[in-house]
C-alpha cells in the first residue's frame, strides 16, 4: 500500500470537525472519572469547533495561517515573465445526470475558466494538470484532465497545449508536468489554483526547476455582515478545514526532501 492511500484518511482525523469531536468524546470518557477534566474538554472542543465553523476564522486563519499572494496582472505576464499558464485540477463530478458525464467540481471549473481568461488575455498557451486523487478508489470513468480538455474546447472552445492526467496530488502534479513543459522550452509559468492551495503548489513546482508566477483565484474573503460571518455554518466549516488542511500539508512538503 502506498502512503498516499492514507492522505485522505489521516486528513481526516486531523482535521475539524472529527477531530474535535473525538475530542469531545475523550472528555466524555474522562468525565467518568475526573467530571472537572472531562467537562473542561468537552467544553474547548465544542467552543473550538464552533469558531472553525464560523467565516470569520476561515478568513482569519488564511490570511494568518498562509503566505499571500496578489492577483496576477495581464501587463506583468506580457512583460514576459511568463511563457505559459498552467492551471491545476480542483476536483471532479464523477457522476453528473443532468449531463451524463463526468464534469469539473465547482473548483476546478472556476480555476479553468480563470485560466481561459488569462490566456485569452495574454495570449500563451494554456497546460492543465489533474488525475483521479488518493481518495478515489481508482474507478472513475474519467480525469480531472480528461474532463478540463472537454470543458475547455465545448465551453470556452480554446485547445490545452499540454495535458497531463496521472497525478494524484500536488507533488505529482509538479513532478508529471514539468517535463513536458521544459521539452518545449518552457521555464517561466503562471500558475492558477487556489489562494489557499497556491503556496503548496508554488513550492512543489519551484523544486522542479520552473520559475512560478502565482495567479491564486478562489479567495477566502468576508461575505457577509460581521455578526453572521462569526456565525457558525457549513461554508465556514469548510473554508477553515481547507485552510488547515493546507497548512498542515505546507509544513509537511517543507520537511519533505
Amino acid at each position: 500500500m502506498e502512503f498516499g492511500t492514507l492522505k485522505p484518511l489521516l486528513a481526516t482525523l486531523a482535521l475539524p470537525p472529527l477531530s474535535l469531536l473525538l475530542f469531545a468524546f475523550l472528555g466524555l470518557l474522562l468525565a467518568t472519572r475526573k467530571k472537572r477534566t472531562g467537562l473542561a474538554l468537552i467544553t474547548l472542543a465544542l467552543a473550538l469547533l464552533w469558531l472553525v465553523s464560523c467565516h470569520g476564522m476561515a478568513v482569519w486563519l488564511a490570511h494568518t495561517a498562509l503566505p499571500q499572494f496578489s492577483p496576477l496582472t495581464v501587463s506583468a505576464m506580457k512583460a514576459g515573465k511568463v511563457q505559459a499558464i498552467v492551471v491545476l485540477g480542483g476536483g471532479l463530478l464523477p457522476s453528473a445526470p443532468e449531463y451524463g458525464e463526468p464534469q469539473p467540481s465547482a473548483t476546478t471549473a472556476a480555476r479553468l475558466r480563470y485560466g481561459v481568461w488569462l490566456a485569452r488575455n495574454s495570449s500563451l498557451p494554456l497546460a492543465f494538470s489533474g488525475g483521479l486523487g488518493w481518495a478515489t478508489d481508482g474507478t472513475l470513468p474519467a480525469s480531472e484532465a480528461g474532463v478540463a480538455v472537454r470543458m475547455a474546447e465545448q465551453d470556452y472552445g480554446v485547445m490545452l497545449r499540454w495535458v497531463e492526467s496521472k497525478s494524484r496530488d500536488t507533488a505529482e502534479n509538479a513532478r508529471l508536468l514539468a517535463p513536458m513543459l521544459q521539452r518545449a522550452g518552457i521555464s517561466r509559468i503562471a500558475l492558477v489554483t487556489d489562494a489557499t492551495h497556491m503556496p503548496r503548489a508554488v513550492l512543489a513546482f519551484s523544486r522542479m526547476g520552473l520559475a512560478v508566477a502565482p495567479a491564486p483565484t478562489g479567495y477566502i474573503l468576508p461575505e457577509r455582515s460581521a455578526i453572521i460571518e462569526w456565525l457558525p455554518s457549513s461554508a465556514g466549516l469548510y473554508a477553515s478545514q481547507n485552510v488547515l488542511r493546507e497548512y498542515l500539508a505546507l509544513l509537511i512538503t517543507r520537511l519533505a526532501p
